[in-house]
Order: C-alpha cells, then structure tokens, then sequence
C-alpha cells in the first residue's frame, strides 16, 4: 500500500555503534506503518524537548511506539533495579512515556508494541514484572533459539480476547496464534488501563485505554513482523490506520 499522506511518529531508541550515537527504529515497524497502515513513518530522535514535541503533534496523525531490546527503567515504576532489569535506555524512557502521555492528552491514535505496551502501563502508573517466566504457572515467553528472524517470530501460543472488548471487535472473540519475545511483562495494571487480551498462563497480552479520545491499544507480542499476512496482525494495523485517516481528515479539516 502507498502512502496516503498519514504521519506516524516512532520513539527512536538510541544505540552506541561505529563510534557513534544512532537514533534509531527496527525497520520491521517501519515496513508495516509503510506498507499496511498506508503511512509515512517519522522517527523522532531522543534530542527532542517539549517544545518540539508541541510542534510534531500538530503535524502527525499517529503514534506507534515499538519494542527493543532495552527495558523499561524500574526506577519508573517504583522497583530497585538489578541485573534482571537490564540493559536500559533512559533516553528512550523520556521520549516514549512524553510521547504516550501526549498521544492519550490529545487524542492522537496510539498503538504500543511489547516494550512499548510496557511503557503504556508505566506512564499511566502501573508496574512491570522481569523473567516472568520463573514465576509459577508462568510459560516461557522468551524468543526462542532459531537462526532464522522468521522463527524467532513464529507464531507460538494463544491468547483468548476479552470478550466484548476493543480487540475482539477487530479480530473477533475466539483465541488467535502470537509471537513471544519477551521476559518481562505487565505485574500492577494501571488504573486506567483496561486488559483486552490474555495469555493461558494470565499474562496480559493487550490493554486500551477507554478514557482515552482516540484509539490507544497495546499488545505485549509483534503483530508488525506478520501485519502482511497474518489477520488478527493486519487488523490490528489496519484499525490504527482507519484511526490515523480520522485524526488526519478532522486535523486538516480545521
């Protein structure tokens, strides 16, 4: 699908290589804002202040905040940090919680991907939880071993919609196949969050935020590896897109 003239902003993580400092998103978000939700997508750099993001969000028509491979710092959520909870990104940290914030504040759709799903429950006062797969009863939800990308994000376990929910309305109410890759996972849900899908084991794969003035979804697995080819996968970008058009069509509108 071409562009439609939609704006996606992304969180950059930062990353340290080739003797320099990169702002930087995993080009597998990008290909799915670009190719299934019909947008362009805006990778906004860690160096931004306040006063720049007043600016980007009078010209964007979305926000998709992604996963990565650094966690959340726990000092956010009121936890004493440890080995367990690393590697960090505090930049990444600011530029993802202002951003969700401001997304919800002003209604600009929002879709948050594994550490961004994470990072909505954060922001909005809840705690995480790390290696939740030593918990009791608790399956592994770690990436499994494979040399292949495509393995390591195979569709591995079910998760069941709750049922009249904001995801069962866009892939139904019977469970459905998602990727795992992660070891840290949602412990205290913030108040304003709702659970809209869980894993067998009770882990909360998805939430919305029903208090929120547009769509605000976030989903603890990768449905942008598979957005292509997999249903519940592209519906879910398909809606974030139908909700950017929205927030595009009433911006312009004024």
């Amino acid at each position: 699908m071409g562009a439609t003239g939609l704006l996606v902003a992304v969180p950059a993580d930062v990353r340290e290589f080739e003797n320099y400092q990169w702002h930087a998103s995993p080009s597998t978000y990008l290909s799915a804002i670009r190719e299934v939700a019909g947008a362009v997508p805006v990778i906004v750099p860690a160096l931004v202040d306040e006063s720049d993001l007043d600016v980007l969000f009078e010209r964007i028509d979305g926000v998709l905040v992604t996963g990565s491979a650094s966690n959340v710092h726990p000092a956010l959520y009121g936890v004493e940090p440890s080995a367990s909870h690393e590697p960090f990104d505090r930049e990444r940290d600011r530029l993802s919680l202002t951003m969700i914030r401001r997304a919800l504040q002003t209604g600009v759709p929002l879709l948050a991907i594994c550490r961004g799903h994470q990072e909505l429950n954060v922001a909005l006062g809840g705690s995480l939880a790390t290696e939740i797969q030593d918990g009791e009863g608790r399956m592994d939800h770690r990436a499994p071993e494979h040399p292949e990308q495509a393995g390591r994000f195979a569709l591995r376990h079910p998760v069941r919609p709750e049922e009249g929910g904001r995801l069962a309305a866009l892939v139904g109410e019977e469970p459905f196949a998602v990727n795992s890759l992660h070891r840290q996972g949602i412990d205290r849900l913030a108040d304003g969050l709702a659970v809209e899908a869980r894993a067998e084991d009770g882990t909360v794969e998805a939430v919305s935020v029903p208090s929120a003035r547009g769509f605000a979804l976030g989903v603890q697995w990768h449905p942008e590896y598979w957005a292509a080819t997999d249903g519940p996968s592209r519906a879910i970008f398909e809606a974030f897109a139908a909700a950017c058009r929205e927030r595009r069509d009433t911006r312009t509108a004024g």
